[in-house]
């Protein structure tokens, strides 16, 4: 009898280790993407702003991994009585929740810096969303001011509201791996700063032509995009949280064979959209292309069959295109196509979850649209307007021409072409 409970105790010991050992490496390629977005973005800024944007992704990750841990994930999980207003009280010293947010009867399978980690890597995710689409002329200063404000408040909120058990939760709210909770969040802060900023010199001429500004690098960017694309096996597999038996290990290698088929179609859809429409095969629209798959399939990655996803990863691809070009003709000058990308299509994969997932709703998908959508983009709104009237927000005409590379770091990425 007791070789029998020790043999009990031995396995579960195994599988407490297994998943927690799996949930850290689905975190670490996560943190991968960081890598990815900061590729995809030195990519497709101009020379001149290269090394801006390259400091701007390392600092944004290692602000969101600090204020994440200081406040960030106790706003997010503290409170599972659930509700609207997240429990605050930790911030005047109490106890830190870190180690008892997983310790339940229905959650005791992984350790909870295990569950930290992930998170973290996520909300540094929703931040590089906006680091691209207001680059080339916002203040470094500024956008990193903003980043403590985005991962340590605005990001945990409306995670509390969903994934943290609060009120979007008990409506039934359905988003598997973040499609709205990361990447809508991400888009919708961006969009708000990207009004305020207004669009780059040249972008626009006095008629309203819309001219091109190309990216310096796109082999750069095309390395980050097939980052991007091997990190996100991460992001969707690890929301699974474990694989320590069968049902979980199919699941997992379900959710990878749909994250893969929805990328690889978003890539043709887009292909064949700009084939159609320009008569070129323009690459920056198939690696957008492939990131509008993989965040179209994120909402729910696991319902589907492969052929289904697929589906769902091509209408990505179509819908980001036209979303470029929409927002081009708006005035909406986004340089690196995020909040396309990550914002329209998001809604679209938020809408997308029911068609296959009998246990969502329209009518709580749409909900859900609305409040995080309003509330990061509401929230985001106020503080980049609160930065423009105090210290600004927007580099001058002349320092932008010059660059934000010499103005900010003083230094230039590729020094030997530039005399």
């Amino acid at each position: 009898m007791e070789s029998i409970v020790s043999l009990g105790a031995d396995l579960t010991q195994l599988k407490y280790a297994l998943d927690t050992f799996y949930f850290l490496i689905c975190g670490a390629l996560v943190m991968w993407m960081a890598a990815g977005f900061a590729m995809l973005e030195a990519g497709l800024v101009r020379a001149k702003n290269t090394t801006e944007i390259l400091t701007k992704n390392i600092a944004l990750y290692a602000i969101a991994c600090t204020f994440y841990l200081i406040c960030g994930y106790q706003i997010m999980y503290s409170s599972p009585e659930g509700g609207i207003i997240p429990n605050l009280g930790f911030l005047l010293g109490e106890e830190n929740t870190l180690d008892a947010a997983l310790q339940t009867e229905d959650a005791p399978y992984y350790s909870a810096r295990a569950d930290f980690f992930f998170q973290v890597v996520f909300v540094a995710t929703a931040m590089s969303i906006v680091s691209g689409a207001v680059a080339e002329r916002m203040k470094l200063t500024t956008f990193l001011i903003f980043c403590v404000v985005m991962t340590g408040f605005i990001y945990p909120v409306s995670g509390y509201w969903t994934w943290g058990s609060g009120f979007l939760n008990k409506a039934g709210f359905s988003d598997f791996a973040g499609s709205g909770i990361v990447h809508m969040a991400g888009a919708a802060a961006a969009l708000a700063g990207v009004l305020l900023l207004g669009a780059r010199k040249g972008k626009y001429d006095k008629q309203g032509r819309i001219k091109a500004i190309p990216g310096a690098n796109l082999p750069l960017a095309t390395l980050g995009t097939f980052i991007l694309w091997l990190g996100w096996f991460g992001f969707n597999g690890g929301s699974q949280l474990k694989l320590s038996n069968v049902g979980d290990a199919n699941a997992v290698a379900q959710i990878f064979v749909n994250t893969n088929a929805a990328a690889a179609a978003g890539v043709i859809a887009a292909l064949f959209c700009s084939r159609l429409l320009f008569k070129k095969t323009d690459l920056t629209m198939l690696l957008n292309g492939a990131l509008a798959g993989l965040v179209a399939i994120t909402a729910d990655p696991l319902s589907p069959s492969p052929l289904s996803a697929a589906l769902v990863g091509a209408v990505a691809g179509v819908l980001v295109v036209f979303s470029i070009l929409a927002l081009d003709k708006l005035r909406i000058d986004d340089p690196v196509g995020a909040i396309s990308v990550h914002g329209v299509v998001g809604i679209w994969a938020l809408l997308a979850v029911p068609l296959s997932n009998n246990d969502a709703t329209f009518g709580a998908q749409l909900l859900g649209i609305v409040v995080i959508f309003s509330w990061c983009f509401g929230a985001s709104l106020c503080v980049w307007k609160l930065l423009q009237v105090t210290i600004g927000i927007r580099v001058s005409t002349q320092e932008e021409f010059l660059g934000s590379d010499i103005v900010e770091c003083g230094m230039d990425a590729y020094p030997e072409f530039q005399k």
